[in-house]
């Protein structure tokens, strides 16, 4: 089976404008993601919609497919440039652009899923510590995942699930499993051409997770488990948190 790694970057950002530009112990983010990507899967490619992206990776001797800017999803830009990539990849594996610590690890472990030859899609989740704080549970910007026997996904909510409805809120994650979705996500190619066609749904507009949108259209979702943690560059107080993490021997 072969693995196709594509890494969206876009140059703009809410939040934190030019990002995948940012220099990090003295390499750019997008460039951190690349190298951590590249010997795990069969090939990679960073998509972009900005030639200064592109002409970065092309610098450091990377590989970089030009795509459209008007994508609304990774997903969807995902889709465009395995398309123009070609080759005959069985499993297209969406890595954030923004996680400069992405473990081979939970690549192997987002590969393993697909052992299972009735695996559609996939993706990892990590499960919170019994002594985490509550408000790790409560973030919103941090979605939990219930999973069934099969480790397919029931759900995904930006609400704690499940809520416990006889326990002591703080006393919660001590008697319960909780996991927390990490966002990387694998597809069969054939199912990513399907899923970029659909409409938005409304589980996805009420919870603005792309991902409830091919649960109720039907696909199944494989998750694996990954004990890892890594920091995401979202904003420029994470730049500084992951330079510390660099300093402090984390790679």
């Amino acid at each position: 089976m072969k693995f196709l790694g594509i890494i969206p970057a876009r140059y703009a950002s809410t939040r934190f404008p030019a990002k995948p530009l940012a220099i990090l112990g003295g390499k750019t983010v997008i460039q951190r993601v690349y190298e951590q990507v590249v010997g795990v899967l069969d090939d990679a490619y960073v998509a972009t919609d900005d030639e200064r992206i592109e002409a970065v990776i092309k610098d450091f001797g990377g590989k970089v497919v030009m795509t459209s800017v008007n994508h609304r999803s990774g997903t969807d830009r995902c889709y465009e440039a395995a398309t123009k990539i070609g080759g005959d990849f069985d499993v297209i594996v969406n890595i954030q652009g923004d996680e400069p610590f992405i473990q081979p690890s939970q690549l192997w472990a987002v590969k393993a899923c697909f052992n299972d030859l009735t695996t559609q899609i996939a993706t990892l989740v990590k499960p919170f510590k019994a002594d985490d704080p509550f408000e790790a549970l409560e973030n919103v910007n941090s979605p939990k995942v219930v999973v069934d026997k099969k480790w397919n996904a029931m759900y995904f909510s930006r609400s704690i699930i499940p809520y416990q409805r006889n326990g002591i809120k703080n006393e919660w994650l001590r008697h319960h499993v909780y996991y927390k979705h990490i966002g990387l996500y694998a597809y069969r190619s054939e199912v990513l051409k399907e899923i970029t066609s659909l409409p938005q749904s409304t589980l996805e507009l009420a919870e603005s997770l792309e991902q409830l949108r091919w649960l109720e259209n039907g696909y199944t979702i494989k998750v694996g488990v990954s004990d890892v943690e890594t920091i995401g560059i979202d904003t420029p107080e994470d730049l500084v948190r992951a330079e510390k993490l660099l300093k402090d021997g984390f790679k």
